[in-house]
């Protein structure tokens, strides 16, 4: 592991890179079982600490997490690892992430894979089906209230909403740390606060790399309805993939049937 900037990253391997983002609760740990396969096939691996989690910086400035200057921490990686052009595979936060870098410094991205959250302009109108899902990210919104209801009663409403899915008992550990859980969740209230539905937005790129799209039809946060009108979005070519009974975190639950898919995809 090596810090650039306010970020740790994981940086091992030569040939190809793949530059893999993860997203909330997780860390680069979240990749744990794809390092190892795509190192074995020769693939250079590049996982960041992402911004307010891991052993990254945990700023708590809401602005900070901010896409613009996700996006800036992303591109400084790349730039101080000499990295040109990379395939770039996210999920949940890293996935918008990963859509944000392919749609705004397409020159740095080869290929693309996205896992669980579906391109921008699939978003821009959700349905109420999908707002259920999501009422999560309103609680997040309210600043100190969110932090007290998640971590009263030994984590009780955040153990409840993780369904005992991915790393559920790390995260909870991380999340104690001093700062941990309000940088967390400031990616959500720079990101998805209410207010930007009431304000013009213009409509974000079309993705130019070639992009496959996996969802997990055990997902209790995301719909896959999302995942496919990104087809709508993609000019390079579209690939999607529904992996039947693993929840949100497929990587964890399916790991050798996502290793092939990516395997597959960038061979």
């Amino acid at each position: 592991m090596k810090r650039i900037g306010d970020l740790v990253v994981l940086d091992e391997g030569e040939g190809q890179p793949v530059l893999l983002l993860h997203g909330f609760p997780d860390s680069s740990q979240l990749w744990r079982h794809q390092i190892p396969a795509l190192l074995g096939a020769g693939f250079r691996v590049v996982a960041p600490d992402l911004r307010g989690f891991g052993e990254s910086e945990k700023t708590q400035e809401v602005e900070a997490y901010a896409l613009r200057n996700l996006l800036g921490d992303v591109v400084a990686v790349l730039d101080e690892l000499g990295i040109e052009r990379a395939h770039v595979v996210g999920h949940d936060w890293g996935a918008g992430l990963a859509w944000v870098t392919a749609g705004l410094v397409p020159k740095r991205v080869e290929r693309l894979v996205v896992m669980s959250v579906g391109h921008p302009n699939a978003n821009r109108e959700p349905s109420v089906e999908e707002r259920e899902k999501a009422w999560y990210m309103l609680l997040f919104q309210f600043e100190g209230v969110a932090e007290e209801l998640l971590q009263r009663d030994d984590w009780k409403l955040a153990r409840e909403w993780m369904r005992g899915n991915g790393d559920s008992e790390r995260y909870l550990e991380d999340l104690s740390r001093p700062g941990a859980l309000t940088s967390a969740l400031n990616w959500y209230r720079a990101n998805v606060h209410p207010r930007r539905e009431l304000g013009e937005r213009s409509p974000f790129p079309a993705i130019a790399a070639p992009t496959m799209g996996i969802w997990s039809s055990g997902d209790d946060y995301l719909l896959e309805e999302p995942m496919l009108r990104s087809a709508e979005h993609v000019t390079g070519g579209w690939r999607y993939e529904r992996i039947e009974g693993a929840s949100h975190w497929l990587q964890l639950d399916e790991p050798e049937r996502v290793n092939a898919l990516l395997l597959d995809f960038f061979g």
